[in-house]
């Protein structure tokens, strides 16, 4: 049998569950304030946005972690796991309790993956290939899968651990024995083991959460006992706020110049870069763009070397850099930094000619998401971009949750549509599969509405090879096949910039030495500190 197995040092295990430290004399709450654009999903089995993570990652637990400042993953909920071909053996640690005070066990674990099947929505796509899963005894759990998934353990990292008992006590009406799951329930209320407690929510205006005393590993004094995550804040109403000192950390939605005045002002600048970039999405099913020469023309007509300058925050800070494919750099198969993209005006015109329709009766519709102004200037851009190519369009302003209902038709999904896209577990496959595998079609993610069988192929190569030679193979060749039919223009590779006072230390944000890598991880507001400026 070809057995692999990962188990960890007593040592790396005593180090993570040392007792907390004496108590410190008494001192006032702090609290941190920060916002993100609406909503807030509370429902581990439905998150999948940015704000979403955010709230995963401190009031529920995954298994494993990503590692900071290193590639790889690190024992989380689980203290080792081990494969046996298409098994996944997960030991549990026996020391985590829930908020609630119920104890963590693998009956935990096999009902939140169930849930998060049933209920099919969120990130449930990256367990899709989990044929069964099964408590072996009460801290060992085993997921077999249909077949070889290269990505799974990763996939772990968006598997927040439920409640079994506590959800179980709170079913509402719905068919069959498990009702509605616990969904509105879960829509208001937590259920998990984190760091910190949901105090109150609501998705459109505020989560309020509060530090977990009980938690089963250190949360350092100096972490804020209190926050508020705020949402859909408008740019001006965040910079006075931050300015006044009545805001801690802005959202990665500010535009460029905001951050920049705010750094002048005095605050600090954090970024993230969680493996994923701004792609300009375009719907292969609606005339002209069903043509691949048509989509060739617009790609390389959009002006990269612009786009790149209307992202800096200052010389040394951006929003991005340049992308070469539609693979960021530094991902498996991604193309080198070297391979810039670049407008070539005579290969799109070239590409026009090719074109089965005529240009003078274009009118492509260039779409941008409300919440994100940013992208307002980008559809100004490409409105010029294509005007050189005598090519007509047209812009329209659409707020996030009209554009999420649009995009799940494809008659209803506009010609261009403007998406920041990332790998929610730092593997190719969670960026890529969502957005271009012909069976995802019609979500959020893939308003391109990509048929191609080729892509589907290399896709699948991905998933199923264990071998990471192969895999890097498999995705550079995926690279080449979408640059080559041009679904989407490779706009540039994402860096989340956030504005933050003094007021908190963000090491994750500022010290690449213990980023994540993966984006929201970032926000784990127990290893945060707020500062004394009193």
């Amino acid at each position: 049998m070809n057995i692999f197995a990962k188990t960890i040092a007593a040592a790396c295990v005593s180090a993570s569950i040392l007792a907390l430290a004496a108590a410190a004399p008494a001192q006032a709450e702090t609290v941190l304030r920060l916002d993100e654009v609406a909503v807030g999903e509370l429902d581990p089995a439905k998150a999948s946005d940015y704000a979403d993570s955010i709230l995963m990652f401190n009031v529920y637990d995954t298994l494993v972690l990503p590692a900071q400042g290193a590639p790889g993953l690190v024992p989380h909920l689980a203290k080792s796991w081990s494969a046996d071909g298409n098994n996944h053996i997960f030991n549990l640690r026996d020391d985590v309790k829930f908020q609630s005070g119920n104890p963590m066990s693998a009956d935990d674990v096999v009902f939140s993956l169930q849930r998060m099947q049933e209920l099919g929505s969120g990130l449930s796509y990256l367990f899709a290939n989990v044929e069964s899963v099964e408590a072996v005894d009460e801290h060992t759990v085993m997921f077999v899968l249909k077949e070889p998934y290269a990505p799974f353990v990763s996939s772990m990292l968006r598997l927040p651990i439920v409640d079994k008992k506590l959800v179980m006590e709170n079913l509402g009406a719905g068919d069959g024995e498990m009702g509605d799951w616990g969904q509105a329930y879960l829509s208001g209320n937590a259920a998990g083991t984190g760091a910190y407690k949901v105090s109150s929510h609501n998705p459109q205006q505020e989560t309020v959460m509060a530090k977990n005393a009980d938690y089963f590993l250190d949360i350092q004094d100096a972490a804020p006992d209190t926050v508020r995550l705020r949402y859909g804040l408008e740019p001006a109403t965040v910079r006075t706020l931050i300015a006044q000192g009545e805001h801690d950390i802005s959202s990665q939605w500010l535009p460029p110049e905001v951050l920049k005045a705010l750094s002048k002002d005095g605050a600090q600048l954090l970024t993230e870069s969680g493996g994923g970039g701004f792609y300009v999405k375009m719907n292969t099913t609606k005339a002209p763009l069903d043509d691949m020469e048509c989509r060739l023309a617009l790609s390389n007509a959009f002006d990269y070397g612009s786009a790149i300058k209307m992202i800096a925050v200052t010389d040394d800070v951006s929003q991005g850099s340049p992308a070469t494919g539609a693979i960021p750099v530094g991902m498996l198969g991604a193309n080198p930094s070297t391979d810039d993209l670049a407008r070539d005006m005579d290969a799109a015109k070239r590409h026009l000619e090719a074109c089965r329709y005529n240009p003078d009766d274009f009118n492509i519709e260039i779409s941008w998401i409300a919440e994100v102004p940013l992208e307002e200037r980008f559809a100004l851009l490409m409105q010029a971009n294509f005007n050189e190519l005598g090519i007509k369009s047209e812009i329209k302003k659409m707020p996030w949750a009209l554009f999420a209902e649009q995009v799940s038709k494809p008659e209803n999904t506009p010609h261009i549509s403007q998406l920041f896209v990332n790998a929610v577990t730092g593997d190719p496959d969670t960026l890529l599969y969502g957005m271009y595998d012909s069976k995802n079609a019609g979500t959020w993610q893939s308003p391109e509405y990509l048929n191609d069988a080729d892509v589907d192929d290399l896709l699948e190569e991905g998933r199923v090879n264990t071998d990471v030679a192969a895999r890097e193979k498999a995705y550079k060749a995926l690279n080449a096949r979408l640059m080559a039919i041009a679904p989407t223009i490779y706009g540039y590779d994402r860096q989340s910039v956030f504005a933050a006072s003094d007021r908190v230390k963000v090491p994750a944000l500022s010290d690449p030495s213990k980023a994540f890598g993966l984006d929201g991880m970032g926000f784990s507001f127990r290893l945060m500190e707020m500062q004394d400026k009193s």
